[in-house]
């Protein structure tokens, strides 16, 4: 959707007159507008905000750190990951059976074998996690916007996004949305809420340019209305060399935003590999679940994941700076949900194979250092095997590991007990995991000295402290 408008405004309070916007697409929802992304880009002092971003992989339902990052092949056998190990880069770290390419890149990678908080309800954990136990219970990346503004100066992209299934578009609905869980801001205003590309397939369609192809060659013409823009901002300066936000307003519109969420035109060897679609679910276990549990809304398939990841290393070339991935199927009980035996040879290798072909695509275009990948979930697994296969809710240790950012991988951090079924090290805490987040994106220091920030977020990033192995 591309609209030009003219309208009989009065002045405003900062005393502008303005006759026409430019609105680009859905994104106008967010306020994006070319007078305040245009004036937010040259009157916002930034200098506090890092060129950094965070990625967070959330694995919904709870994924087991036996199975995963901690095999614990010496304990007894009802304790131990039903798959066995496979070695890593690392000498004597092992991961489980499943992923053999992060095993390989171990070195890359910071493992995290000490992280609590003890909360084993799905909606209250997975809330609890995303907010990094901030007392707002926003997610962190609503509590990034707060801070940080919430579109990229520099591309007028939103800097919160989600990225689930749903978001590839109709045909991936059936593998869920994002959900509350991990998109709620608390306390905050909705507006914070992460951008959800999903929300009604109509959103998609609307960022495309929906004027004709003709009039959108003749740079002139548009040129022409954004002159008239320009004017009427009679005697001010903020527009002074406009020139600039012309051409940035035209850089959205003829080929940027929109685009990011086109993959069409990606080179298909890197499409391939990329792609989980081999992942996807079988009928019969489909069936065997839905037998338990008619109310299940979807499929808890990792076939899309692989493009999820994808589209996220597109948005983060356009300029979002904290994106959430979810995948969901990680909720291993054995008789409702799968059984590890069941869920484990489809999820695993899907994560294996999308999180390495991201990390060696962000590798490959000088991204890594400026990434920063966090694999968790809402909590771990009970460590003894239950009667019918599966794991059941354990908030005693959960998953966490970091992939990349330019902080120190190639580690394990902190260490659990014999069968993984709590700290044996001091326990990473969720308020930790926010403070290292927070300090790879925003230079806590002069946030300090920002005025305007609420009381309860600048008293979480005050208590909250990073992880001292990734940030001193």
């Amino acid at each position: 959707m591309f609209t030009l408008y003219s309208d009989q405004w009065g002045r405003n309070c900062e005393g502008i007159h303005r006759r026409e916007l430019l609105r680009v697409g859905s994104l106008g929802m967010a306020g994006l507008t070319l007078s305040n992304w245009s004036r937010a880009k040259a009157e916002s002092p930034t200098d506090f905000v890092r060129d950094k971003s965070i990625v967070i992989l959330n694995l919904q339902g709870g994924p087991t750190q036996i199975e995963t990052f901690d095999p614990k092949m010496t304990a007894p056998s009802e304790y131990r990951a039903m798959f066995g190990e496979t070695r890593t880069s690392l000498s004597g770290v092992t991961f489980g059976s499943h992923f053999p390419r992060l095993a390989a890149m171990a070195d890359q990678l910071a493992i995290v074998r000490s992280y609590r908080h003890g909360i084993s309800s799905h909606g209250v954990a997975a809330k609890h996690v995303m907010a990094g136990g901030n007392s707002t219970g926003a997610q962190m990346g609503s509590i990034y916007a707060r801070i940080a503004g919430m579109t990229n100066p520099e591309t007028g992209m939103p800097v919160n996004s989600v990225v689930p299934p749903a978001s590839l578009g109709e045909s991936y609905k059936k593998y869920g949305g994002a959900g509350d869980r991990v998109t709620s801001t608390g306390s905050l205003p909705a507006s914070y809420r992460p951008f959800d590309p999903s929300a009604g397939s109509e959103l998609l369609n609307n960022m495309k340019l929906t004027i004709p192809e003709n009039r959108l060659g003749d740079r002139r013409t548009l040129l022409g209305y954004l002159d008239r823009f320009k004017r009427n901002f009679e005697g001010t300066t903020t527009l002074q060399g406009s020139e600039q936000f012309e051409q940035q307003a035209f850089d959205v519109i003829l080929g940027g935003i929109s685009n990011a969420f086109d993959m069409s035109n990606e080179n298909p060897n890197l499409v391939e590999r990329y792609d989980t679609s081999m992942y996807e679910i079988p009928q019969r276990l489909f069936d065997k679940r839905t037998a338990i549990n008619k109310q299940l809304p979807v499929s808890h398939s990792p076939a899309a994941l692989g493009r999820q990841m994808l589209m996220t290393r597109r948005l983060l070339e356009s300029g979002c700076r904290f994106i959430t991935v979810t995948n969901n199927g990680w909720d291993m009980h054995g008789i409702h949900e799968y059984e590890i035996a069941d869920g484990m040879p489809l999820l695993g290798p899907a994560v294996d194979r999308a999180v390495s072909a991201f990390l060696e695509d962000l590798a490959s275009r000088g991204m890594t250092d400026d990434v920063l990948l966090v694999i968790t979930g809402e909590f771990g697994r009970t460590p003894r095997i239950n009667k019918d296969l599966g794991r059941d809710h354990w908030g005693n240790l959960c998953t966490l590991a970091f992939a990349g950012g330019g902080l120190p991988m190639g580690q394990v951090i902190g260490k659990s007990d014999k069968n993984a079924a709590a700290p044996a090290s001091d326990p990473i805490s969720s308020s930790n995991l926010l403070g290292t987040i927070m300090h790879y994106l925003l230079d806590i220091g002069k946030v300090r000295l920002l005025s305007g920030i609420p009381t309860e977020i600048s008293r979480a990033l005050e208590q909250s402290t990073p992880i001292r192995e990734l940030i001193s």
